[in-house]
């Protein structure tokens, strides 16, 4: 059994600022400064009741206003998700309060009252105190700023769409620029693309598509996959995982430097991340390179003795990408 992607997105790492203890009497703002594109919903509390609405949508190094009119709560709450475009997302919330949440817009003014199906977990986030007014910061180790953090997104999001923009640090340099010029110039944008409002929708199209160069996973099944890939690195080979594939979808995984042989595994997921069997055997799609993993996220790089340290095997395909303009794993029936 796979462990750590439930639901039909990835959940992002947050990192709430705590500064005032006390909500002040204005709008509530959220800003994010992750290289992730953020959907938010907030949940307000005020005395026994906590209702909750969404979604923001926040782009990497926007700040974006999420209460109309003065902020009347004694606690604030926050989800955070991300599109499943990013695949292997970051660690998951740790807040622990659960609230009732909706697809599409919603505001639900009893967040206790519904179904666990229905519920998602939020985590306390007292504002800040900025000129902005009440602030929730989403954050997330590299701790950016929010020039930093639209910049690490851009860069994130070309190396997913096949362009080589590592590291992603947030910091401008050469091949960030190169692969920002050969974006738009494969997309016949403009020069000052880049800066406008719906530059991040342009990127998230381009990282679901799968046409030009780079290694995607699609999935052709009716189910959830859910992927790892294995990299040669300083002579030895590391697999990580997961990334979720969702059917019908293409996701194409982070790679660092221009590798020539890949190794690539597969295995199907039903709605509670349990192992899709198909007779005695799982339903994978790997080959005959056995690698380790194990449930959750991971990244390995011994792959001896697997079982012995706790951890799973899995044979994977060795595929080779070196001189190819693109290449494809279809996850087939």
């Amino acid at each position: 059994m796979i462990r750590g992607f439930n639901g039909t997105v990835a959940t992002a790492i947050v990192v709430l600022v705590v500064l005032a203890a006390t909500p002040a009497a204005a709008e509530l703002t959220l800003c994010n400064r992750t290289s992730y594109q953020m959907d938010a919903a907030i949940g307000l509390e005020k005395r026994a009741t906590v209702a909750t609405r969404g979604w923001f949508r926040v782009d990497p190094g926007q700040c974006r206003q999420v209460v109309d009119g003065a902020l009347d709560a004694d606690m604030v709450y926050l989800h955070a998700r991300t599109p499943p475009v990013y695949g292997s997302a970051p660690l998951p919330s740790s807040g622990n309060a659960e609230f009732c949440i909706r697809d599409g817009n919603f505001e639900i003014g009893n967040a206790r009252g519904c179904p666990v199906s229905q519920q998602a977990r939020f985590s306390p986030a007292r504002p800040s105190d900025t000129p902005k007014g009440p602030t929730v910061n989403l954050a997330e180790e590299a701790d950016y700023d929010d020039a930093q953090a639209r910049l690490a997104g851009i860069q994130r999001l070309l190396v997913i769409a096949g362009y080589d923009a590592n590291p992603i640090d947030g910091v401008q340099g050469a091949k960030t620029q190169s692969a920002l010029t050969k974006f738009l110039h494969d997309r016949k944008l403009a020069a000052d693309a880049a800066s406008a409002p719906n530059f991040f929708d342009t990127l998230l199209d381009a990282a679901r598509n799968p046409a030009g160069v780079g290694f995607s996973w699609c999935n052709d099944t009716q189910y959830t996959v859910m992927a790892s890939l294995g990299i040669v690195e300083m002579g030895a080979i590391v697999s990580r995982g997961w990334y979720r594939v969702n059917a019908g979808a293409c996701v194409r995984p982070d790679l660092r430097g221009e590798p020539r042989r890949l190794y690539s595994y597969g295995e199907a997921v039903d709605g509670n991340s349990r192992t899709i069997k198909k007779g005695d055997a799982p339903l994978s799609w790997g080959g005959a390179v056995a690698l380790c993993t194990r449930d959750g996220k991971f990244e390995l790089s011994d792959h001896k003795d697997c079982a012995a340290r706790g951890l799973n095997s899995a044979g994977f395909a060795a595929i080779d990408v070196g001189g190819q303009p693109a290449t494809i794993v279809r996850f087939k029936e």
